[in-house]
């Protein structure tokens, strides 16, 4: 896990023929500006070389905090350090909780159709669509109902759907007999299940892990975590929940200043960025992130889980009444 607090930009430049390359990159430091500034040169320097080899490279990377940065940081501000665990505020500015080594997973409840349902539907409805163009022997027939077929298809999955999960008491009782299902063929583990507004947390409190082992894949699939959420664990090397409600849940309409709210932000913004910073929290104040819901599993606890967990119960607000948001 690497956040670090100084960031800078750098570019490397080549010309000839009187066309001129131009590679941008970012750099970074947990020590100095300077310290940034010269990864920022090697890395650009870098790029150029491997660009002018031939090598398919894009020529300015996007400035992104969390979520799409392939090789980069996490590029927020640090709010708070608790020995290795960070809380950072990220680009809408709620707090999150980083951690190296305690492993959170979140579930989101989808009512959306899975694409492989609306997929099938589509497919079977052109083929019955083909079929009946063929016996007219007519072409535009059957392009009339193949376009009519994608949308009857998808209205059929979503019906579908909806009924299966209405059958199994939907997407919460659904997800959490999965999780019990887990934890049944798991005797060594231990988790904490909290709810969130969209969805579940689980924490696991009877080892620590690393994010890119095994055992840490097959539970993110035995629970159906949500997808961009493994997907950045394994690139930022670190298990991430969001410690803060977010700012359109507790009714801020306003954006976080300047937008987008990556970090670092120019001088003359941080006025502004102060001002809805300290509109949010004493609005916050009233909610919470989560709530807690039970433990399941008998594993022993672990001490390094237990203090992320104290941490992130503390933040979040997950043992009141608040309405979470």
């Amino acid at each position: 896990m690497n956040i670090p607090r100084f960031w800078a930009e750098a570019r490397a430049q080549h010309r000839e023929r009187g066309k001129q390359v131009t590679v941008r990159r970012f750099g970074w430091s947990a020590t100095s500006e300077s310290e940034a500034q010269a990864n920022a040169q090697a890395r650009a320097d870098e790029a150029l070389e491997r660009l002018l080899a031939g090598e398919k490279l894009d020529r300015r990377e996007p400035k992104v905090a969390y979520n799409g940065a392939e090789g980069v940081p996490i590029r927020e501000e640090i709010i708070a350090e608790h020995g290795t665990d960070v809380i950072t505020r990220n680009s809408y500015g709620a707090l999150c909780l980083n951690t190296p080594d305690v492993l959170f997973a979140d579930i989101d409840f989808s009512t959306s159709v899975p694409d492989k349902l609306g997929c099938i539907f589509c497919m079977v409805l052109i083929l019955v669509s083909a079929e009946l163009a063929w016996k007219i022997g007519s072409w535009r027939c059957f392009f009339f109902l193949s376009a009519i077929s994608g949308v009857i298809g998808w209205l059929i999955a979503s019906g579908v759907h909806k009924a299966y999960l209405a059958l199994n008491g939907g997407s919460e009782r659904l997800a959490i007999k999965r999780i019990s299902e887990f934890i049944a063929t798991q005797p060594a583990w231990r988790l904490r299940l909290y709810r969130t507004p969209a969805g579940l947390r689980l924490l696991a409190m009877h080892r620590v892990f690393a994010p890119e082992e095994p055992a840490v894949k097959v539970f993110f699939n035995a629970i159906r975590a949500d997808p961009v959420y493994v997907t950045m664990c394994q690139r930022q090397k670190c298990f991430r929940a969001r410690v803060s409600p977010k700012p359109w849940r507790i009714g801020i309409g306003r954006h976080l200043k300047p937008r987008p709210g990556i970090w670092p932000v120019r001088s003359e913004a941080v006025p502004a960025r102060e001002a809805w910073v300290k509109a949010y929290h004493e609005k916050a104040c009233g909610f919470a992130a989560c709530r807690l819901v039970s433990e399941m599993g008998n594993g022993k606890v672990d001490d390094r889980a237990r203090d992320v967990q104290h941490l992130h119960d503390q933040l979040c607000r997950a043992e009141t009444d608040l309405p979470i948001a």
